[in-house]
Formats: structure tokens, sequence, C-alpha cells
């Protein structure tokens, strides 16, 4: 299905200007969806009866510093093509826009559960808020780490010299000491 085709099926269930195609390298379909929308697209796509993209397969972002807008959540959705429907399996690529100051969108989470890890992850990487996430906080970061990482303004210690460590020579005679030893202090020899 194209994404000319996916437009068309969410006409009359979203306001004109909440889509519009996106290019695709990669053949995949494609769409924007605008970020006042958002949540009125996605509970388009998974409902519409010649759509239902009732699987969320995985979220992420990009930031595209200096480019305004800076950052496009990108989501990956799948419609299986569950028997009943008569619909083939196909994937689409939702992307949203968000400016580089106060990125943030609507949490897509109570549409697809499963998103709330992904918005996390996002969150966390990138520092896009998900309004009406029900638990964003840091979930790959430890939770006192300052800034977002993968932002391209994030801060790299470049003055840090580099440690540099000699790998451990060990012959093969030693290798079997070390590993007897360690037998005999585990009990186990």
């Amino acid at each position: 299905m194209t994404s000319e085709a996916i437009i068309e099926a969410l006409r009359g269930a979203v306001p004109p200007d909440a889509v519009e195609p996106a290019p695709s390298a990669d053949g995949m379909a494609a769409i924007y969806a605008s970020a006042e929308h958002i949540v009125d697209v996605c509970r388009a796509l998974r409902d519409t009866p010649s759509l239902r993209f009732a699987f969320a397969a995985d979220m992420t972002a990009a930031d595209y510093m200096p480019r305004e807008p800076r950052f496009e959540v990108v989501l990956i959705l799948a419609s299986l093509g569950v028997a009943g429907f008569g619909e083939t399996p196909k994937r689409l690529r939702v992307k949203v826009r968000l400016p580089g100051r106060d990125p943030r969108m609507r949490t897509l989470s109570e549409i697809w559960p499963a998103m709330n890890w992904a918005e996390r992850e996002v969150w966390d990487l990138f520092g896009i808020v998900f309004d009406g996430h029900p638990n964003l906080h840091r979930l790959l970061m430890p939770d006192d780490w300052e800034g977002h990482p993968a932002r391209k303004d994030y801060p790299v210690q470049i003055k840090l010299t580099p440690k540099i460590y000699e790998p451990l020579q060990l012959t093969p005679e030693e290798f079997a000491a070390n590993v007897r030893a360690d037998l005999r202090q585990a009990g186990q020899d």
C-alpha cells in the first residue's frame, strides 16, 4: 500500500492538514503526521478497517540540528493482515516533526501500550517530552544523568586524555595454571 493510498484511506477521519506523504528511499510507505493531530492520526491508522495498523513495532528519533524543525520522531507500524480482514501484511513509517526548542508531542501509549517504553527511551536519549505519558523517567541512562546523549549538541569530553591499556598477555601454560588455581579456590578441584 502506498503513502498516497494510506492518506486517501484517512480522508475524513483526520483533518486534511494532519498528514502528508514523506519521502522513502527503501520503498516502505511513509507519511508525516502533524504533532497537533498525532493521536487522531494514529487512532485512525489503527481503527480504519482498510488499514488496521494494530501493531506499533518501534519508535526512535532523529536530530537534524541545525535544521528547524530540528527533531523527527519516527514510528514504525505494522498491519499484520489478520485472517478475516482479507488484507495482506503491510508496514508504515510515521514521522512527526518537532521544534528544537521544547520538543514535545502527545503520548501514543494510550493507543499502543507498548509505546510506553519506546517513548521513555526517546525521551531519555533525545529529550523529547511525551505529554500524558504515565511514567516518563530515565530508562537507559542512570537516574542522575544530566542531558540527553543522542542530541547533536550534547557535550563530548574532548579534553580528557585517552587512557591506553596494554592487553594482558599470558602463555597457554599460565592461563591453565590460573584456571586450576581458580578451581582449587572454589573447591571444585
